[in-house]
């Protein structure tokens, strides 16, 4: 007879779940994934402020994939690690990094925060030269992978930065957008919270101009619950005001100057800030920020110049900017903060 040798079915069975993998006999994939993100951002640069804005982003679950981008190739590692080991405590399911633009590729919004680091004493004007062929080095290759996004720089000086960044970019100012005085207004709003013993939320004030020294407060429009507070002390914000609601004005001119002396550098408060702006176009929420804002032909100015005026932000970037009527005082104010920057805008070389 025939030495018959006949296989067991279970035998089989053992042998082919010992050659797969744990993926393999865990998951039975039934459509390939789709690999294009809905809501990609790029952050380039992984200092004190990048990697605040990251940790704002991701807390808030705005971004299906983040992407880090950084010449420190350890730096950027190591932060894009960190972040991915706490990916069980929000939703971003990618996190990714690379020295290469091509990482970022089809983001819908890269935010700029690289940059050369305001020094204590440093005021953010005399950074511009030092930034400007830093931004000649990272516009380019962000608009090649990314031809559609909407650029939301950080970097300072913030105002001089997104005209040099929208001038090497070739994208339409509506998509080129600097954080401006949105960090500067949320100050403002915070002090004078703090001065009524009312949350800041409740107070509703606007800083429009550069985002720095020659900021301007709208006191004319600051109010609580839709009462103006001029109209209950004529001389706010003047130098006659015995309240001495001028000095919160200045205080949130040397907040950042304050915290850098304190600490080092600023981070938080401008992460946050990001974060909102970033949700207002993403969300296509059509909130209004007072963010940097190509201001040709607005109030009489007649150069091609960024500055900060309320804007309605959205999917598109900047589609509307509130037509504010400025008293004459806080119209020359303005003016004065153009020709402040376009005393160093006309001097760049890029």
């Amino acid at each position: 007879m025939k030495n018959l040798r006949r296989v067991h079915p279970i035998s089989t069975m053992i042998k082919v779940l010992q050659m797969s993998t744990v993926k393999e006999q865990l998951i039975e994939k039934l459509i390939e994934d789709d690999k294009d993100s809905q809501r990609k951002i790029t952050i380039v640069g992984t200092g004190a402020v990048g990697m605040a804005c990251a940790i704002s982003i991701l807390l808030k679950d705005l971004a299906d994939e983040l992407v880090l981008v950084d010449v420190a190739s350890d730096k950027l590692k190591g932060e894009m690690m960190d972040l991915q080991h706490g990916s069980l405590f929000f939703s971003t399911s990618k996190i990714t990094s690379g020295k290469d633009y091509s990482v970022s590729a089809n983001s819908k919004i890269v935010i700029v925060t690289a940059g050369a680091r305001q020094q204590e004493g440093e005021t953010r004007l005399s950074l511009v030269q030092r930034n400007v062929a830093i931004m000649k080095s990272i516009v380019p290759p962000i608009v090649h992978c990314s031809p559609d996004c909407k650029i939301l720089v950080v970097s300072n000086p913030v105002d001089i930065l997104t005209y040099v960044v929208w001038k090497i970019s070739g994208l339409p100012a509506t998509c080129v957008i600097g954080s401006g005085c949105n960090l500067d207004s949320a100050r403002f709003r915070y002090l004078i919270g703090e001065k009524l013993g009312v949350h800041p939320t409740s107070c509703h004030g606007w800083i429009i101009g550069e985002h720095g020294d020659s900021s301007v407060p709208l006191w004319s429009g600051v109010n609580v619950a839709g009462v103006a507070l001029k109209t209950l002390n004529p001389k706010l914000g003047t130098d006659s005001d015995k309240e001495n609601w001028k000095n919160i004005h200045q205080q949130v001119i040397q907040s950042a100057y304050e915290i850098i002396k304190l600490k080092g550098y600023t981070s938080w408060a401008i992460g946050l800030s990001v974060m909102d702006l970033v949700g207002s176009i993403l969300k296509n929420l059509r909130r209004v920020h007072p963010v940097s804002t190509m201001v040709k032909g607005l109030y009489g100015i007649k150069e091609e110049l960024f500055l900060s005026l309320p804007c309605v932000l959205g999917r598109n970037g900047v589609s509307d900017v509130v037509k504010i009527n400025l008293n004459p005082e806080e119209e020359a104010l303005f003016k004065k903060s153009a020709e402040t920057l376009l005393n160093i805008q006309k001097d760049l070389i890029f």
